[in-house]
């Protein structure tokens, strides 16, 4: 008996060219996702608490 029919090679053909250009675009976003978060670190180590920072949060804890 055979093992694959056409109809089920090609249904397997067109799940790979669905789903090829997905994982093509999930790999190519995987660099520059790690990139933003490494940047966006970053600017949390340069932070600091001004003045208007402190009255702002002031207002928000109702003091």
């Amino acid at each position: 008996m055979k093992s694959h029919t056409p109809a089920r090679d090609r249904r397997d053909l067109l799940k790979l060219l669905v789903s090829a250009p997905i994982a093509a675009t999930a790999v190519a976003a995987a660099p520059a996702q790690a990139q933003a978060t490494v940047a966006s670190e970053s600017k949390t180590a340069n932070y600091s608490e001004t003045d208007h920072v402190r009255r702002y949060y002031a207002t928000l804890r109702g003091q």
